[in-house]
């Protein structure tokens, strides 16, 4: 009893033994993993603060020319006290009188004279060869900002100029006061085609007419056009030269506007709208096309030196026809019909309650390099129509004898028959979901004609020369000549409004959106699943207005850029989150209308040398043209400064006697940022407020708010949000994630605002490409363009001298030749190899180990008795002659003789083991 006491006492005593050993190495190990883990703060890169100290103690040449800084103030708003405005006019009372002297917060803080600051950098930059210069952007300091620390967001932003007070943008409603929300969505006639040049994914819903041949994709005419392009002609690939926004075909013509979506401000529901479709019967209708236009100019904000921008338009009519005995034309029907099912299914008060003038929008914002090129343009165009009218005397029932599918992310699956005389539900104009089919089949007359596009139509081009009706006074309102100056261009032109089009430099014979910028966009549940995150640092959610609680309309098809929701109440384009600030436009990547191929761009920028870019947001305001944007602090003297005097030097154009050199030779006539531009010629108070820098993102376009009490508490909201950004970051961030430019401050390459194509790491660290989320190139890089080949280091990043360098094993090929399935299988075989081998260990250990012997002593030796008893090592005994015999075991015999019925005893059986032994130890005595 006293020895089992003993032995559980000393079992006890190694237990606790091992496990304080374990616990000591736990400890251990978890203190060696918390010292060596990286430091992360949101997954960015923070300042060091240190290093500035310590460069700004300095006095060398470079250390000057780094830290050299301008104080000019803005002491009057542009905006805020224009030239002809008495002092005696700002108002008493309200947010405005609230925020007027608060751009005189600093009046005399450290003034200097430009002008004398401009001559000093001048004479220390002048001779600086681009390679001395790119040594100096290597350098930089990290973090940013740090001269405006005291400043709230909102005494930032009169500091800047701005107005953050109230809105800039009237607000156009309806006039129903039960109306909470404006909104997109209608019901119309679709005019989508699908075409060569455009969209691949666009519907082909109209044979009839080519719509295609009344557009200027060729830029023979038109001189620019808003971010979106044409809205018709089959729609933009994703990598046109012109940069404009990807999307399908959008052409329509609204009969119906239903407006907002959200019954709890006043709209129609989906489901609304389709119940009432469903219970309207209504015959196919004609469409009579009638002329192209143009309007609209002098509404973009132009100076009046420039050239004016406008929309193109077709008009189109609805043919009435009337059934026998009848005084309504079946067109009429069918309204009094829609609108009686609105009401029956409890329609809210935003639907119009009356049809829209028939027209289809095919561009904004588009400039015409001269009036001359606008007359050859509608003459062109309205030529094309003159033959769609002899063509259709009495107009055409508009169809297609193709197939489609409803909405556009399940266009490819299911696919139906398209027909004839379908109207569409619009949820906005890139967006139908649901087709309603006419009560009929075509009459023969009717078929003739929608069909006549499948037969020869030269003969109607052939004989139609002359334009029999009257278009001029759609286009030419004025008939005032104009044409485009080149020279008239500016730097501070690169502050652009993308809902207008460009004013293009000499020599650049096409615009583009292609820019250089930092990614901001997020993934998140109320957004599209495409969107992608390439930073944590700033959730832009909180900026937004979603609920329609200050706003009150878009100016635009576009809702808010920071992500807009499926099913939005406006009826806005659901567009994935494109947050973003540009830094440099390097305009269209097509080299024989002035621009950089996208190659020979990619070219220059992997040899660019610059520091982490740290950026701090300064406050949210609503600009001139009445998009709302967040300011980010203009500091010239921060790396984001410096990279944008570099791109000046190696992308700009020539102007003013400045030339852009680079190492290559390539060069643009289409970026809209001169060579000689700088930092410092930049908007905010540090700056001459003159040039093209000013780093800002947009988050809508055009909104108008229900009045400036309204506005001016979007942006108290709005600017909280900044005020904690600015306490959390107080030198910057370099933005981040641990997927995406993980040390944070990387530069973007953007095809247009939508798509991310290149990312460039920071002090040369190498770049990807991140196009729709991919990670490699969509296409493969040219031969090495240097006389050595691979052999010359300059070559050294193309695709075939990176393969030769780095050339795969055949381990790795055959390892990823399995795929994910072979992976995931083999992953799973070793898994269950290791785990059956570990479970026959630990059953032949409980079972052989002696006692108070561990597994580790039991494996050791057992591996020795193994190896031993197949003669490969000590420990075991040799038989003679080096041969050795298997002794037989009977495994359980106890129940094999149970099972034969022998029931012996276990004294027995043991006695007949020890015979057993002994006969064998007597035969290999003989032996």
């Amino acid at each position: 009893m006293n020895e089992t006491m003993n032995e559980t006492s000393m079992k006890g005593t190694r237990l606790k033994s091992k496990a304080s050993c374990d616990y000591r190495l736990y400890t251990v190990l978890i203190t060696l993993a918390l010292l060596n883990a990286p430091f992360l703060l949101a997954d960015a890169k923070l300042a060091d603060r240190g290093r500035v100290v310590k460069a700004r103690k300095e006095r060398t040449k470079s250390s000057i020319l780094m830290n050299s800084r301008v104080y000019g103030t803005n002491t009057v708003p542009s905006r805020q006290m224009p030239v002809d405005m008495d002092m005696e006019d700002l108002p008493i009372e309200g947010p405005k009188y609230r925020g007027q002297q608060r751009w005189n917060a600093e009046e005399s803080n450290q003034l200097r004279n430009y002008h004398e600051f401009e001559k000093t950098r001048d004479e220390k930059t002048k001779d600086m060869t681009t390679e001395e210069f790119e040594r100096e952007l290597a350098s930089q300091l990290t973090g940013c900002c740090n001269s405006w620390n005291t400043y709230s967001a909102d005494n930032l932003c009169y500091k800047y100029g701005n107005n953050c007070a109230s809105g800039s943008q009237a607000s156009h409603d309806s006039g129903d006061g039960d109306c909470g929300m404006e909104g997109l969505s209608f019901i119309g006639v679709s005019f989508s085609v699908n075409t060569a040049s455009g969209n691949p994914y666009s519907y082909m819903l109209c044979d009839q007419f080519a719509m295609e041949n009344i557009i200027d994709r060729d830029y023979e005419y038109i001189m620019s056009l808003d971010e979106d392009g044409w809205l018709v002609g089959g729609g933009y690939k994703s990598f046109d030269y012109s940069g404009k926004m990807p999307y399908i075909d959008s052409s329509h013509t609204e009969l119906i506007r239903i407006g907002a979506l959200d019954a709890e401000y006043g709209g129609t529901t989906i489901d609304q709208v389709y119940a009432a479709m469903s219970s309207v019967s209504f015959s196919p209708l004609s469409i009579f096309p009638e002329y192209v236009k143009g309007g609209g100019k002098g509404n973009s904000g132009d100076d009046d030196d420039e050239v004016p921008s406008g929309d193109v338009t077709l008009v189109v009519s609805v043919v009435q026809e009337f059934e026998d005995n009848s005084n309504y034309s079946l067109y009429e029907e069918f309204l009094d019909s829609i609108f009686n099912a609105m009401d029956a299914v409890n329609g809210g008060p935003c639907m119009d309650d009356h049809d829209t003038d028939p027209h289809v929008s095919m561009s904004r914002g588009n400039k015409f390099q001269s009036s001359y090129h606008e007359q050859q343009y509608f003459y062109s165009a309205n030529l094309e129509v003159a033959v769609w009218q002899s063509m259709y005397p009495q107009g055409v029932v508009i169809g297609s004898n193709g197939k489609a599918n409803f909405p556009p992310e399940n266009a490819t699956k299911n696919r139906k028959y398209v027909g004839y005389g379908n109207l569409y539900f619009f949820f906005d104009r890139a967006n139908i979901t649901k087709a309603f089919p006419a009560n009929r089949e075509l009459y023969n007359s009717e078929s003739y004609y929608s069909t006549l596009t499948q037969k020869d139509t030269s003969a109607f081009y052939a004989s139609t020369t002359t334009i029999s009706f009257n278009y001029q006074s759609g286009s030419q309102d004025n008939n005032e000549y104009y044409e485009h100056n080149p020279y008239a261009w500016n730097a501070k032109m690169a502050m652009h409004d993308m809902t207008d089009g460009w004013s293009l430099p000499p020599n650049c014979d096409q615009e583009g959106e292609t820019f250089l910028g930092i990614p901001l966009s997020r993934k998140s549940g109320s957004k599209l699943q495409t969107t992608s995150t390439f930073q944590n640092q700033f959730d832009f959610e909180s900026l937004v207005d979603r609920n329609f609680t200050y706003m009150k309309s878009f100016g635009t098809n576009h809702g808010w850029l920071v992500g807009e929701e499926l099913n939005n109440g406006p009826g806005s384009i659901v567009d994935k989150d494109t947050s973003h600030i540009p830094i440099f436009y390097s305009g269209t990547t097509n080299p024989n209308m002035g621009g950089l191929s996208l190659s020979s761009l990619i070219k220059v920028l992997k040899n660019l040398n610059f520091g982490t870019l740290y950026i701090k947001p300064a406050f949210l305001f609503q600009d001139e043209d009445g998009a709302v944007k967040l300011q980010f602090e203009a500091d010239a003297n921060s790396a984001l400064g410096y990279l944008y005097d570099n791109l000046c030097k190696m992308l700009g154009l020539t102007w003013n006697y400045e030339s852009p050199s680079n190492s290559y030779g390539l060069y643009t006539n289409c970026a809209m940022h001169a060579a000689g531009d700088r930092a410092v010629y930049g908007c905010g108070p540090d700056n001459a407020n003159s040039g093209g820098f000013c780093p800002q993102m947009t988050v809508a376009y055009r909104v108008a708010f229900q009045s400036d009490d309204h506005a001016a508490a979007f942006f108290d909201r709005g600017n909280a949000y900044v005020d904690y950004w600015r306490s959390l970051y107080p030198s910057g961030v370099a933005v981040g994630t641990n997927n995406f430019c993980k040390n944070g401050g990387c530069l973007g390459l953007f095809l247009n605002r939508y798509d991310l194509y290149q990312v460039f790491k920071p002090d040369l660290g190498g770049s990807w490409v991140e196009y729709n989320g991919a990670t490699s190139a969509p296409t493969i890089s040219p031969a090495p363009t240097y006389s050595e080949g691979c052999k010359d280091s300059r070559n050294s990043h193309l695709d075939t001298c990176f393969k030769k360098s780095h050339p795969q094993k055949a381990t790795a090929v055959a390892w990823n030749s399995l795929g994910a399935v072979g992976q995931l299988s083999v992953y799973l075989v070793s898994f269950m190899a290791v785990t059956l081998s570990l479970s026959i260990f630990l059953a032949r250990a409980r079972k052989k180990r002696r006692r108070g012997e561990s597994y580790v002593s039991f494996l050791v030796r057992d591996i020795r008795k193994r190896g031993g008893g197949r003669g490969g090592g000590g420990g075991g005994r040799r038989k003679k002659g080096g041969k050795t015999k298997k002794k037989r075991r009977t495994k359980n015999k106890d129940l094999e003789e149970d099972m034969l019925g022998g029931g012996r005893p276990p004294k027995s059986s043991s006695r007949s083991r020890s015979k057993s032994k002994s006969r064998s130890k007597s035969r290999s005595s003989h032996a």
